[in-house]
């Protein structure tokens, strides 16, 4: 079962949005993960197919490299 969960965030560079990704993919391996920067809220994107996606875990991550998370219910 496909698994997903979007975040509003405060990522506006495409440079650290693909900085982001990569460090993310080196926590989280089995995750999708992509930002959509052209949205008003500068999206995160994480989709799983293996497990559960730790959103908890994801926001204090983003908020300890400084940018502001917040899951989309």
């Amino acid at each position: 079962m496909k698994r997903v969960e979007i975040f509003k965030t405060n990522v506006c560079k495409y440079r650290d949005a693909q900085q982001i990704v990569t460090t993310l993919l080196g926590l989280f391996s089995t995750y999708k993960i992509n930002f959509d920067l052209e949205d008003d809220e500068n999206i995160l994107r994480i989709e799983s197919s293996q497990s559960d996606i730790d959103a908890s875990s994801v926001i204090t991550q983003m908020f300890e490299w400084g940018y502001e998370c917040e899951r989309i219910v």
